[in-house]
C-alpha cells in the first residue's frame, strides 16, 4: 500500500510583506521587509523641520511609494521619543515637536492598513535580536548612538517596555550634575557625552577656538565649524587624524562607563552597540570595551558580557518596526476571519 501522508493539523503560517519606518532627528528611512528580515526596497527622506504634520505627510508619502511596488499588509513606525504602552501615542520627543501625538491613529486613517508605533531604539534592538548580532541570546542590552542615545532591553525576543511603555531611555540618565544642557530639558544626560551630538559639539568647539590640534578638521570645512559633521569626523579618524581618533575614543570611554552601569542593573548576556556613531567600528568599540571592563561592578568575579557591534547598520530601526507590524497584520487577519461579515481592508496607494 502506498504510504499515507500525515494529515496537516495546522495551516501554513502567513508571512506578509510589511513596511518599517525609522524616524530620526535628521532623516526618515522606510523599507519593505519580509519575514526573514530581508530588505526588499528602501526609500529615504530628510526630516523637514519639526512640524508634526510634515513628518506625518512624509510617512504617508513613503508608504504610498512603496505600496506601488509591493503588496504590503501593515506599517511599523520607529519614533524617536517616548511611546505609550499601547504603542500608538508619542508622548514626548526631545528632537521633534511631538507632545501626546496620536501617530498611529493619524497614519492608519490615511493608509487604511494596520499600523504600530514604538520607540526607534526598541525597533532597532528587536531587529538585532531577531536577525543580527543578538541572535541566540536571551537577555540583550542594546545602545543606539545617533543624534542621542537610544536603548532597550530585550528578553527572549520581546522588548521590555516598563509600566508605561517608556523603558529604555538610558540616554537621559544624568551622569554629570549641572553638565551640558540636553534637549530633554535636563542637564548632564549621558547622551550629552556619548553620542553623535557630543562628538560633533566637541570637534566644533576646538575648530571654533582655532586649536592647533584641529587643523585637519578645520581644513575639511574651510574654517566653518558649523559645517562639520559626525561622518566627517569618523572618516578623518579612519584616515589617521589624531584629534578625531581622540574624540571618538572619548565618546567610547563615556559609553563604556555608562554601559557598565546598565550591565550592573540588568545583567545581560551581551551588549550590542549600534547607531550611526557605531560606524567608527573598533575606533569606538575598543575604548568602550576597556572602560566597560574597568568599570563593571564585580569585575573579575562574574561573567563579563561581550560588547558587540550591531550587524544591521542603519537599517535596523525599520527592519524591527516592520517585524512588529507583521504581528499586527496577523492579528488583524485573525480578527477578520472571526468576523466574516467585516469587509477586508486592502491597501491602495494614493494616485
Amino acid at each position: 500500500m502506498p504510504e499515507i501522508a500525515p494529515r496537516r493539523t495546522r495551516m501554513m503560517r502567513w508571512d506578509p510583506l510589511t513596511v518599517g519606518i525609522d524616524i530620526g532627528g535628521t532623516k526618515v528611512l522606510a523599507g519593505v521587509v519580509d519575514s526573514t528580515g530581508q530588505v526588499l526596497h528602501v526609500e529615504r527622506r530628510p526630516t523637514i523641520g519639526h512640524d508634526v504634520r510634515l513628518v506625518e505627510d512624509t510617512i504617508v508619502e513613503l508608504v504610498n511609494d512603496l505600496a506601488r511596488r509591493h503588496d504590503i499588509a501593515a506599517v511599523g513606525i520607529g519614533a524617536a521619543g517616548f511611546v505609550d504602552s499601547s504603542r500608538s501615542v508619542v508622548m514626548f520627543s526631545p528632537h521633534l515637536d511631538w507632545r501626546r501625538e496620536p501617530l498611529r491613529a493619524r497614519v492608519a486613517d490615511r493608509v487604511r492598513i494596520p499600523v504600530v508605533v514604538d520607540n526607534d531604539a526598541n525597533t532597532a534592538a528587536l531587529a538585532e535580536c531577531r536577525f543580527g548580532a543578538g541572535v541566540g541570546q536571551r537577555f540583550v542590552l542594546c545602545a543606539t548612538l545617533g543624534t542621542g542615545i537610544g536603548g532597550a532591553l530585550v528578553i527572549d525576543n520581546r522588548v521590555y517596555r516598563g509600566a508605561n511603555g517608556m523603558a529604555g531611555e538610558f540616554g537621559h540618565i544624568q551622569v554629570v550634575r549641572d553638565g551640558h544642557r540636553c534637549e530633554c530639558g535636563n542637564r548632564g544626560c549621558w547622551e550629552q557625552y556619548a553620542s553623535g551630538n557630543a562628538l560633533v559639539r566637541e570637534a566644533r568647539e576646538l575648530v571654533r577656538a582655532n586649536s592647533p590640534v584641529a587643523h585637519h578638521l578645520r581644513d575639511l570645512v574651510g574654517g566653518d565649524p558649523g559645517l562639520l559633521t559626525g561622518p566627517q569626523i569618523t572618516q578623518a579618524a579612519r584616515d589617521g587624524d589624531p584629534l578625531s581618533i581622540e574624540l571618538i575614543g572619548d565618546v567610547g570611554e563615556w559609553l563604556g562607563v555608562g554601559l557598565a552601569g546598565m550591565a550592573a542593573a540588568f545583567d545581560p548576556s551581551c551588549v550590542i552597540v549600534g547607531g550611526g556613531v557605531s560606524a567608527a567600528g573598533d575606533l569606538l568599540l575598543e575604548p568602550t570595551r576597556r572602560a566597560f571592563a574597568r568599570t563593571l561592578t564585580g569585575r573579575g568575579h562574574r561573567p563579563e558580557p561581550p560588547v558587540l557591534l550591531a550587524r544591521l547598520g542603519p537599517d535596523a530601526g525599520f527592519i524591527g518596526a516592520a517585524d512588529m507590524a507583521r504581528s499586527a497584520a496577523r492579528r488583524s487577519r485573525r480578527t477578520r476571519r472571526r468576523r466574516p461579515d467585516r469587509p477586508v481592508r486592502r491597501f491602495r496607494a494614493s494616485p
